[in-house]
Formats: structure tokens, sequence, C-alpha cells
């Protein structure tokens, strides 16, 4: 039994930061139904390719985009817009703890499906709503689109080769890391309410915002700015704070290095039978290598060039020296520590058979993480949630399929 295993989950979102946040709970064993819209599904549905493939390698429908974030899901479809959808909404809110929503601000306010509508028929309810700018403020109606807030939330202005070198300029994560973090903030904080109500008996709404996500997660950066008064700048796979801690350039590859203290840098050096730069003044502590580093990082870069990246890896491993490789996902998953670890898992599937999925990196003694479901085939569970949460019979169900308000 997973740790979330009494808690259900009315997953009312789509596309990445609300279903993430929603398959972490799910993975904690929370019973989600997520709810999509008759015909289509979620967005991420069609956002291919490439899909999942079949035993006979053929194509599915199912996008690797979306498997990626609905795991241990059923999903019904339901046309929201309708009174009878509203209705059925309403009926699984009041057999809920949590509802997730990622809706552009008032607009379930006229479905009847907002916090205020839902607390009065579950006043215990907790009610997460994701959006891009919060539910208050100028920009409380503006849609919000991860790569937009990569760019206000100052995330790009300290990403990318600096300006001053070939290739310089803003450049967005190659992962939507605003809409994860959001995802993951989310989860943190409905955690939080749930506990709350099991000591109290008292829900709570939850306002997440994907600006807000993305100023906090610059953690250091912005502490710098506020200390100093200073905007930080690009350093590219550089470190404003530490030297040496970037990536070098070896014989054949590239390799990270990630010099923590005086020490380490000795050890590198001395790898590279240059152990005279750790005596010279002007590198001998890191706030010298910081204000020497127009210096010290070119003798550094020759340096690395004279071995292989394996030469590398192998001399700064033995020595203590913090490094890796930059793998490619290829490498990534032949790689012994992530296969040691069961990062990749695969999981029965209804149409792709086998499926691979990543899985999640949360490892509970007590109460582990599983997949119980693979991400569920649009409205795989129409009919057994409407049977089993809310009683309908065969004909009620029948009456909705034929009316469109569900597939």
């Amino acid at each position: 039994m997973g740790a979330l295993s009494h808690i259900r989950v009315l997953d009312l979102s789509r596309v990445l930061a609300g279903p993430w946040c929603a398959q972490n709970l799910a993975d904690l064993g929370a019973d989600v139904i997520k709810v999509e819209r008759p015909h289509v599904g979620d967005d991420t549905r069609h956002w291919g390719p490439p899909f999942a493939k079949d035993a006979a390698g053929k194509d599915t429908t199912e996008s690797a985009y979306y498997i990626s974030i609905n795991r241990n899901k059923k999903s019904i479809t339901l046309d929201i817009s309708t009174p009878e959808g509203q209705t059925i909404v309403r009926d699984l809110a009041a057999q809920s703890d949590v509802v997730i929503e990622n809706y552009k601000v008032g607009q379930l306010a006229k479905y009847g499906l907002d916090y205020e509508s839902l607390k009065k028929i579950k006043p215990d309810l907790v009610y997460c709503s994701i959006t891009g700018f919060g539910q208050t403020g100028p920009y409380a109606h503006r849609a919000g689109y991860d790569f937009i807030l990569q760019g206000m939330g100052g995330f790009m202005s300290v990403t990318g080769e600096a300006d001053h070198l070939p290739g310089g300029g803003p450049q967005k994560a190659g992962v939507a890391i605003v809409d994860l973090f959001t995802g993951m903030y989310a989860s943190s904080a409905i955690l939080a309410a749930v506990i709350h109500r099991d000591r109290t008996g008292e829900g709570q709404y939850i306002d997440m915002a994907l600006l807000d996500t993305q100023v906090a997660m610059m953690a250091n950066i912005s502490s710098n700015y506020l200390c100093s008064g200073v905007a930080p700048h690009r350093w590219g796979n550089a470190h404003p704070n530490i030297v040496p801690y970037q990536t070098f350039q070896t014989s054949d590859s590239w390799i990270i290095v990630a010099v923590g203290n005086d020490s380490q840098f000795r050890h590198f050096v001395a790898s590279g039978n240059c152990e005279h730069l750790a005596d010279d003044p002007r590198f001998i502590d890191n706030p010298n290598r910081v204000a020497h580093r127009d210096t010290l990082v070119p003798l550094l870069a020759q340096m690395v060039k004279q071995k292989t990246k394996q030469d590398w890896i192998s001399l700064l491993e033995e020595a203590g020296v913090p490094c890796g490789p930059i793998n490619n996902l290829h490498e990534v998953f032949e790689n012994e520590q992530v296969i040691a670890r069961g990062v990749e898992l695969q999981v029965p599937h209804p149409t792709a058979g086998q499926m691979k999925l990543v899985a999640s990196p949360m490892h509970l003694s007590n109460t582990p993480v599983e997949v119980r479901l693979p991400p569920p085939l649009l409205g795989q569970h129409t009919d057994e949630i409407l049977h089993q949460y809310l009683q309908m019979s065969d004909a009620q169900i029948a009456e909705l399929r034929s009316k469109g308000i569900i597939d």
C-alpha cells in the first residue's frame, strides 16, 4: 500500500505542470482520476512523434510526451461544459480529497467547479490551481507558458554562453523546468494541506503560479542579486562563485570538473602535471581563482586537452576530484549506476505491449513507489469510474454516451 493510498485526487489539469503533480501523488499511492475531453483528451496525447510502438514496431496513438507524465492514473472522458458533465465532476469531487486544475483564472467558476463552489459540497477539500501568474496581480488573466516564464523569471538571463563569446546570448533549458518545478512545488503544497486537513478537518485553496516558481528557483542566483544589487549575467558552463567549476574539452570529448575547495584544486592540477598552478598566489584559494579566472581557465583548458575523457575521469576519481562525463540519453540508460538503480521500467500496456517508462526517483523503505497502472488510454476507465464511484447504471452511462458527454 502506497503512502497516499487513502487519498483520492480528481485531476482536471492537462499538459505538464498539473499532470506532473498528479503523477507524483499517484506514484505515492493516491487514486488519481484524470478527466479528459471527449475524443481529444489531454493536449499532450498528440504531441508527437515519437509515439510508443506496439509489439510489431508500429506507432500506437500514445505519444512519448503523454506517457511520461500520466502513469498510475485512471482516465475518464467528460464534457465539463455541459450541466451533466459538471454534475459528474461535483459528484466525484465530493468523494475526493484533492482537486487539481490549471484552467485560466475564473474559467471554472462559470461551470460551478471553482473552489468556492466545490467546498460547499466538500468543506475539507484541498483544491490546487496552477496558472502562469497566479490568481492575483495585473498579469493574473494572462496565459502562461514555460518558455515565456523562463525568460520573464530571470532564468534565461543567466543561462547560455557569455555574451562576449561566440554563441553568446539567452538560452532556455532543454526541458520545461518551470512546469516541472511548479508541479513539484504543487505536490509539496498539497501534501502539506492534506496533513493540515488530517489534523484539523479544514480544507484549503492552493494558488500556484509558474512565475512565482521560476523566481523562487533562482535560489542562490537571486540571493546574489539581493545581496549585491548587481544583476548576474550568463556564464555559460562556468560558475559565478567557484573556479574551476565548468566543462573542459579533453583530447577526444568533454568532461565536467567541479572543484569545491583548494585541496581538490591541487589534486586536479597535479593530475595534469601542473601542480605549480596550485602554488601560484593568483590561484592559491577560490577567491583569488575567481578574481583571476581569465588567466587561469585557459591554462587549465590547455592542460585538460592533453588527455582523453576516460583518462581524466579515472585520474580525478582516484584523486577525489568531482568530475563526470556529458552523456547523451543513450549513454545515460546504459550507465551502470542508472541500471543498478532501476531507473528504466517496463510495464504492460493495452496497445504497446511492453512500455518503457522512467521510474520515480522517490525511494521509500516502507511504502515504496510502484507502477500500478500504465498511462491510460483515452477514457479507458470511464465506465469503471461511473459504475464504481457514482453507482451509475449501464442505461445511464449509455445515455451520457449518446449525448456526447462521454466517449
